[in-house]
């Protein structure tokens, strides 16, 4: 969930935002009206979220006079991802990777790549953690000072980067809670200059659960048709990381494949698709999991290159959901890509279109994978989803994703509230739709009306859900008194989980939907699909003069270390530019275009 906090223009003028939907004309965030007020020389933001999986957030700083400087300032706010061990990692990207493009589709990014010493920005990162059970540890792939502690509980502590990070990896910070399990509830305010009713001026709660289920080990159930999709498109020919490049992102999953492997039940069925340009499959069918099959595929696995040229995985899927089902046997997807496409609304679609017939378990290999596939197609499916970055060994992950497979469906959920008379709890987002072991269940609701006497009041909430005719129940209670503050994290956490139910419901052409969303993303600075923010110069009363010249901010990366050419896809990097951002210079000795 991405806002745009305040840009300030030289002199120290502060640029009046405004929000709006980018295909209305009369919006000041459409694209007429910002290519009209550029035009005329008006120093102005446009921040909006771009990418077919709307996961990258782009912002061009309009109309900058010569010789001076803007300082942006961007908040946002996303839920963490649990690890194995239950530390939740952050993760800030170094660059944004190019995405393959299927053949006859648009591309749009332009990747500038200047070696790393010619950068014309640098990194400094302080850290305030906050959490409600305690701070252990704090670890991370970069160096970073003592962890400070600002509470005798260690609920608050703070840590910064010692110094500026490498730029050719992510980022990664890994937080290790003192009870990780256990779960707990976070109640906010609304803003009080804003009617009661609304999100923004009603109580906003997350509530974070963490069920007691049973793992199911492998070897315990005999039933099950499982599945393998592998990428095996040129870029999983690259390395995993910029430090270690005899480390391929396919060897790494051809391990996990292996591992899998070994780790299915007698009596099971299963089949191995690699992905491409086109795909190829191990059998034709899914085959019945023996002694004699599984020697078979190990070998024929260790075979496996990325040697299939783009990502095109819409056509697999396909094929997958056209063989049938087996009875007695729940189908569990497992898929592995880096994720470098441009098409990931319609594969995302193409599961959901399934979802009812199988699970599916992606896996994100390496930095810069796209959260919006990788995680869109577990959602859309009731998996889960797990990434792995530079140095990650992708084994214990994929193990727990066998587990949960292996675990029997999860029916019957459903959430309940106890709160005092004259409040009621209205869910925003998705409910809890999947449960599995040792995975985080996150809840937001907006709390309308007031308790009475408020300063002692309690709310609970109930979950409950059935496993093979057994019912559980998870329960939790919580202060009704809510936290202050401007920033409304969770407000916006909620918003954008409200914002992913309704722009998939957008596409079957519901006006009221569509209303919504667009209302919920301008109410709390949200920017989704649909809008755009534009921050406009008010001050300065007269046009910028002199030739417009655009200016790329430029990204780190060695693409002459990329082995990948593309099938359908062209990329370009011009050279011989130079470019002034910030104060600093870089350039390219060479001139020409490269495609990759």
């Amino acid at each position: 969930a991405r806002h745009l906090y305040g840009t300030y223009w030289p002199g120290g003028r502060k640029l009046l935002g405004a929000g709006g939907s980018q295909d209305d004309p009369v919006s000041p965030a459409s694209t007429r009206a910002v290519q009209g007020r550029a035009g005329r020389g008006t120093e102005l933001v446009l921040a909006a979220a771009g990418g077919a999986g709307g996961d990258v957030f782009s912002c061009s700083l309009g109309n900058l006079p010569p010789g001076e400087e803007a300082a942006l300032t961007l908040r946002y706010v996303c839920e963490l991802p649990l690890e194995p061990d239950g530390a939740t990692r952050y993760l800030l990207p170094a660059m944004l990777r190019p995405r393959y493009t299927p053949h006859g589709e648009p591309h749009r990014y332009l990747c500038l790549t200047p070696p790393p010493w010619e950068l014309p920005y640098t990194l400094s990162l302080s850290i305030t953690l906050q959490l409600p059970h305690g701070i252990d540890r704090v670890l991370s792939n970069c160096s970073l000072t003592p962890l400070s502690y600002r509470a005798g509980n260690q609920t608050t502590a703070q840590v910064s980067l010692a110094q500026a990070p490498p730029w050719d990896r992510d980022m990664e910070l890994l937080v290790h809670y003192a009870e990780p399990h256990k779960p707990s509830a976070v109640l906010e305010a609304g803003l009080p200059e804003v009617e009661p009713g609304s999100l923004m001026g009603d109580p906003a709660v997350m509530v974070t659960l963490l069920p007691s289920l049973l793992e199911a080990l492998p070897g315990q159930s005999l039933a099950g048709e499982f599945i393998f999709l592998l990428d095996r498109s040129g870029s999983m020919a690259c390395p995993m990381d910029g430090l270690d490049y005899s480390a391929q992102r396919i060897d790494s999953a051809k391990e996990t494949l292996v591992l899998l492997l070994k780790s299915l039940p007698l009596g099971c069925y299963f089949n191995i698709y690699g992905f491409g340009s086109w795909f190829e499959s191990f059998y034709p069918q899914s085959v019945g999991y023996t002694q004699q099959t599984m020697a078979e595929s190990l070998q024929r696995v260790q075979q496996l290159q990325a040697d299939l040229g783009g990502t095109e995985i819409l056509a697999p899927l396909q094929a997958i959901y056209r063989s049938p089902c087996l009875d007695g046997h729940p189908r569990q997807l497992f898929v592995f890509t880096d994720g470098e496409v441009r098409n990931a609304q319609d594969v995302i679609a193409e599961v959901q279109r399934h979802r009812g017939a199988h699970r599916c378990f992606s896996f994100g290999i390496r930095e810069g994978a796209s959260m919006a596939l990788v995680k869109g197609i577990a959602r859309a499916a009731g998996g889960s989803a797990e990434f792995i970055t530079g140095q990650d060994r992708m084994q214990p992950k994929a193990l727990q994703s066998l587990k949960r497979a292996l675990q029997p469906a999860v029916t019957g959920i459903s959430l309940s509230w106890d709160l005092p008379p004259g409040m009621e709890a209205a869910l925003l987002g998705w409910g809890p739709e999947v449960i599995f072991p040792g995975q985080r269940c996150l809840i937001y609701a907006q709390l309308r009306g007031q308790p009475q006497p408020s300063d002692t009041a309690v709310g609970g909430v109930t979950l409950q859900y059935c496993i093979q005719d057994q019912t559980y129940k998870e329960m939790l209670q919580f202060p009704l008194q809510p936290q202050d503050g401007d920033r409304l994290p969770i407000h916006r956490l909620a918003a954008k989980s409200l914002l992913l139910e309704l722009e998939g419901a957008v596409d079957t052409g519901s006006e009221g939907d569509r209303r919504r969303v667009l209302e919920t993303s301008l109410s709390l600075g949200v920017v989704c699909s649909l809008t755009a923010y534009v921050g406009v110069d008010t001050e300065r009363g007269q046009p910028v003069q002199g030739l417009l010249v655009r200016r790329d901010s430029p990204l780190t990366g060695d693409l002459q270390k990329n082995p990948w050419r593309g099938q359908g896809s062209r990329h370009q990097v011009r050279w011989g530019e130079k470019a002034q951002v910030g104060g600093g210079t870089w350039h390219r000795g060479e001139s020409g275009d490269r495609e990759f």
